[in-house]
């Protein structure tokens, strides 16, 4: 059981995070929050990488395994404050609940991280075989996985934990994302005559039909593979009085284990070299999205919105060992997958790194308005990520 006091030092953890506003590539002040919150709590030493990544770390007293504690620090934006009830900013309690943005997704998790791991470095006076990292990771909402890559290129950990939401369930997979953009070529004409056109959006409707009766891939775990048309676009833009000569499509493909970028693709190319040769007027190409962010360190982050599934057997010692301790600790968790894509994507989907995943909230508080975070799911994280910590550097 956590103490009293160690029960309020969370809180405040949590509140003082919440109090710093960190939107993607805005992280700045919320890492100069945690240098200073890794320092009061007896952390080892910190560093910031080149993303802005802040990784502090907890040395035991003897050699052994490394185990990565991962969370971001980065926020999705609040539209509008005045449809909050609470101010998004002003992490108030009320109702044993803590209100604010950010706290579900996913500083909750990260205050619970930094008080765990430092509760058990206290506990053991560091007499563990070991070492602890816990990453506050920046631009996960807009990149899965894509800043996580430096932490490990640099720490290579032996085990990496994830705390996205699962209600303090133990989470051993999840299904990967990628963003497919599909985009048909027409030719413009006035509207009045549209014969001397080619309307680009008639052909794109004719494909994104053929594309919704494509057969997906299954996993007995992870569910079907998806591939879900979210956004269309047409040009010229507004359009009246022109035939649209152009048309982009934007899917949101979900990814299951082993598929490849290649393998993930070619249906769609596939698809459309078979209408071209139905269709002499028909003409389009398919590829992955590419995004370009800006980190507050003035580093750019830029790949293919591709990002892996994973998953590990219950049968796996890791996973055993911490469902065991997580039990032992006086949680009941159960065994169960993301339906979301998380930084796991890179851990466990690229570099194959052992990873769990374990975190506070119901995955379903994330990104709304009024977010909070239940000060009782709070102390659980707290006392799980201790338990994980205990089991994995036995």
């Amino acid at each position: 059981m956590l103490t009293n006091e160690k029960k309020e030092k969370v809180i405040k953890v949590c509140q003082e995070l919440i109090k710093v506003k960190s939107y993607s590539g805005q992280e700045g002040n919320v890492v100069n929050k945690l240098k200073e919150i890794f320092t009061e709590l007896g952390f080892d030493d910190f560093y910031v990488d080149e993303y802005g990544n802040i990784i502090g770390h907890i040395k035991g007293n003897k050699e052994g395994k490394k185990i990565l504690f991962d969370s971001h620090i980065d926020t999705v934006e609040v539209a509008d404050e005045s449809k909050w009830t609470h101010n998004p900013f002003a992490a108030e309690i009320v109702d044993e609940r803590i209100y604010g943005r950010g706290t579900s997704d996913m500083k909750g998790a990260l205050s619970a991280m930094i008080c765990g791991v430092s509760n058990f470095a206290e506990v053991t006076n560091k007499e563990f075989a070991g070492d602890i990292y816990v990453a506050g990771v920046v631009h996960e909402e807009c990149f899965e996985g894509v800043a996580s890559r430096k932490i490990s290129e640099k720490i290579k950990p032996d085990y990496v934990v994830i705390g996205e939401a699962s209600e303090c369930n133990l989470k051993i997979g999840q299904r990967g994302r990628a963003e497919i953009v599909v985009e048909t070529y027409g030719k413009p004409a006035h509207s009045a005559n549209p014969q001397k056109g080619i309307n680009a959006v008639y052909k794109a409707s004719k494909l994104i039909n053929r594309i919704k009766d494509m057969e997906m891939t299954y996993d007995n775990e992870l569910g079907h593979g998806i591939l879900e048309l979210v956004d269309i676009k047409s040009s010229p833009y507004p359009g009246a009085s022109v035939v649209p000569d152009y048309c982009k499509i934007t899917y949101d493909r979900r990814l299951l284990v082993g598929e490849t970028k290649e393998e993930v693709l070619q249906p769609v190319l596939d698809l459309i070299e078979e209408m071209k040769k139905e269709d002499p007027e028909f003409n389009a190409k398919a590829f992955y999205a590419k995004g370009i962010e800006k980190c507050y360190t003035g580093e750019i982050i830029s790949d293919e919105r591709f990002f892996p599934a994973w998953k590990y057997g219950k049968e796996e010692d890791f996973v055993k060992d911490s469902l065991k301790s997580l039990k032992e600790s006086g949680l009941n968790p159960e065994i169960a997958y993301y339906s979301f894509c998380t930084n796991g994507s890179h851990y466990a989907g690229e570099a194959e790194i052992k990873t769990i995943g374990f975190g506070p909230s119901p995955e379903n508080l994330a990104h709304t308005i009024d977010e909070y975070i239940e000060i009782d799911q709070l102390v659980k994280a707290t006392k799980g990520y201790e338990a994980i910590a205990k089991a994995l550097l036995k």
